[in-house]
């Protein structure tokens, strides 16, 4: 049953971005994440030709698939920044993120929709309609920060990841997504990446058989699941419905086991890259067993 699923974790690119499928290889992993530069830094140099034709190669050898690698963006890019100065800076940065995995042969580029950065009091967040404009407002600004990537860039779909909600980060919701994705041009070049830890903290149970395959059929109507193009696979240290960003090892969350047994056998996760954010790099190669042992 879980031949089709493409199970790894965030590996390291540490050193050299050609590294990192063989960090996934040595753990077991049939996907993997990475960094294509340093995430906290605004501009890497550019990939150098020989550069690319490592990756390339280490990538072959690793008997890892180009689609079942997720890169990830710099965590400093907000596509939805309410300043101008700042929201071009994150727009040439995505840009550039999206040549980067192009250029490596890459189809995905996974990253946070963004955040409204507005200081909400308790009261004002508490009024729907005011913190739906607002929210809205930069899901509009998100969407066609998008657009604009996708019509300078080819060849590479921006994987959008669903957020716990933590501060003003957008993206919580399955209406998000579906806000987002309805405004994009070129539906061929979107998709959504599903944090399991973000879902849950979001408010979305998947513990019991009942309740995943309620929120699952949410996904399927608000989303749909032709968008699906990969999973972070993490258990969750705060309880459900918290609105913060903890992962934890699979198993020793709130989340529990059970949960990542029905991904393991469920076909709509097939695949797609499976990836590991778990807290304790040292045992990735265990969960990663573990999962394929469901």
């Amino acid at each position: 049953m879980t031949s089709r699923k493409f199970v790894g974790a965030h590996v390291s690119a540490s050193g050299g971005v050609y590294n990192a499928p063989m960090n996934a290889k040595e753990i077991g992993a049939k996907a993997f994440a990475l960094f294509t530069k340093n995430q906290r830094q605004w501009v890497a140099k550019p990939l150098d030709d020989e550069t690319i034709a490592k990756f390339k190669e280490a990538l072959d050898a690793s008997g890892i698939s180009a689609k079942h690698v997720l890169p990830h963006d710099s965590y400093l890019i907000n596509l939805g920044h309410p300043e101008v100065e700042k929201l071009e800076k994150s727009r040439a940065a995505f840009i550039d993120e999206l040549e980067r995995c192009d250029a490596l042969g890459l189809d995905k580029l996974n990253f946070h929709p963004g955040s409204h950065l507005a200081k909400l009091t308790k009261k004002q967040k508490e009024e729907s309609a005011l913190l739906q404009t607002i929210e809205n407002k930069c899901l509009d600004v998100i969407a066609e920060s998008i657009n604009l990537a996708l019509e300078q860039t080819q060849n590479v779909k921006a994987v959008i990841e669903n957020t716990a909600g933590q501060g003003s980060n957008l993206g919580y919701k399955f209406e998000h997504l579906a806000y987002i994705i309805e405004r994009i041009k070129d539906k061929s070049r979107i998709g959504v990446c599903i944090d399991t830890c973000h879902m849950f903290t979001a408010g979305y149970d998947i513990r019991t058989k009942e309740a995943y395959e309620k929120t699952w059929n949410e996904f399927g109507e608000i989303v749909g699941f032709e968008y699906l193009s990969g999973m972070h696979i993490n258990d969750s240290k705060p309880p459900l419905g918290a609105k913060v960003d903890r992962h934890h090892s699979l198993g020793k969350g709130e989340i529990g086991l059970d949960a990542f047994r029905f991904i393991m056998n469920d076909e709509r996760m097939d695949d797609i890259p499976l990836i590991l954010e778990t807290i304790d790099e040292t045992i990735w190669a265990e969960e990663i067993a573990l999962l394929y042992s469901f």
